[in-house]
């Protein structure tokens, strides 16, 4: 007896056969996708060490990494601000991303006048008390001094900054950046002992995809 001849298979189960392999593979690169935005990307951590020209750990140093990806991951901060007491700025230097709006309240017992002449942002508030009904919005990457124009012994910082990474070295000179993407940046430093209109310091930097990357930064020619 010949083998009996295998049945043709039905057409709707062709159709539903396809569509079952059609969905599994769009299942599967969705779930790629997914993947891809949900892991976190490859990052490293910056450990820095800022000195001053003779070598000695240098605290209240401004450090900042500067890139194209940087730029565009930058976003403004939010509740920044500048409080006048004892008739000093504190802190007296801030850092702070472009677009960041920035409140000066004056807890003093006198009324101060702060302003800014500095190109990066134009400012004035005349003789006030308490907290400005608003924020001062620092829309340019720079440096701005501010300075009162009663008290002239006061005088405060405000370092605009193109990138998430960024902070302010410790007492003992030292600074740690977490959670850096890798890539190559420009490392940049800056201090307020620096003469008037110094641009901060420029140097390469690559910061690997896991683990931490040393550094180091020398800035001399600081006033006493």
């Amino acid at each position: 007896m010949s083998d009996p001849i295998a049945p043709l298979p039905r057409p709707d189960l062709l159709t539903r056969a396809d569509s079952i392999g059609r969905l599994g593979r769009w299942c599967a690169l969705t779930a790629f996708a997914w993947a891809a935005v949900l892991l976190p990307a490859a990052a490293g951590t910056l450990v820095l060490q800022a000195s001053d020209a003779a070598g000695q750990p240098l605290a209240g140093a401004v450090v900042f990494l500067a890139s194209k990806e940087a730029k565009a991951a930058s976003r403004p901060a939010t509740g920044a601000q500048i409080v006048q007491a004892n008739r000093q700025f504190n802190p007296a230097v801030t850092v702070v991303p472009v677009g960041t709006a920035v409140n000066f309240p004056n807890r003093d017992t006198v009324r101060h006048h702060l302003y800014s002449f500095s190109p990066v942002k134009t400012f004035e508030i005349k003789l006030y008390v308490g907290t400005p009904a608003a924020p001062v919005v620092f829309d340019q990457p720079g440096i701005a001094v501010l300075g009162c124009n009663i008290h002239d012994q006061m005088a405060a910082w405000v370092v605009v900054v193109e990138t998430p990474h960024h902070g302010i070295t410790g007492p003992d000179g030292r600074l740690s950046l977490a959670q850096v993407p890798a890539g190559s940046y420009r490392l940049r430093s800056w201090h307020p002992r620096l003469p008037p209109g110094a641009p901060a310091l420029d140097q390469a930097l690559q910061v690997p995809a896991t683990g931490n990357v040393q550094a180091a930064v020398k800035i001399a020619g600081l006033m006493p």
